[in-house]
């Protein structure tokens, strides 16, 4: 198998992972998610060295769910740096499977991937609408955190939050998303 083939093979698994299932797959946002796959994740907070390990993780996810080892994803995929995509997937992937599993629900890994992309304000980048420099800008206020102090611009905008979140590691602001959301 080529490296391409490898490549692409992972990517679809991701685009499944996210668009399967979801109110989102009547729109194709191929364009959108294969530029995030594109861009590489960087973090100013320390502590978001975790969101970055999640989404190389992710990659291994993806040998043992098809069968193939760990040797080849090392050789053909796990030989770049983690991408925006692959991050937000891991952190989306982690709040269903270890914070928010609901059987009676059903996997929501897409709805949580969604809802982190309209907060990011990029909801309406479906590959009819898609603007490649908007997506960049978008996404350069989110790694270099000049989103608002309640989180508008980033992954999670919070009502009532006391603190800046563009000093909080990413898992955080996640968490107290969720415990907003959930007071609902």
């Amino acid at each position: 198998m080529l490296q391409e083939e490898m490549n692409q093979l992972y990517f679809e698994w991701l685009y499944e992972m996210i668009c399967g299932g979801t109110k989102y797959n009547k729109l194709s946002y191929f364009k959108l998610l294969e530029q995030l796959n594109n861009i590489e994740f960087t973090y100013i907070v320390p502590r978001d060295v975790n969101r970055l390990k999640d989404g190389i993780d992710l990659r291994y996810r993806f040998a043992y769910d098809n069968g193939y080892s760990r040797n080849l994803i090392a050789e053909y995929i796990d030989n770049r740096p983690c991408s925006v995509l692959e991050m937000m997937v891991a952190l989306a992937y982690r709040v269903e499977e270890q914070i928010m599993d609901d059987k009676e629900a059903g996997n929501r890994t897409g709805q949580w991937f969604w809802n982190m992309i309209v907060n990011l304000g990029l909801g309406n980048m479906h590959d009819g609408n898609f603007r490649s420099g908007y997506v960049y800008e978008v996404i350069d206020i989110f790694l270099n955190r000049m989103y608002d102090a309640d989180g508008k611009g980033g992954l999670f905008t919070l009502k009532n939050c006391p603190y800046d979140l563009r000093d909080i590691e990413i898992w955080m602001q996640c968490m107290w998303y969720l415990d907003e959301i959930m007071e609902i």
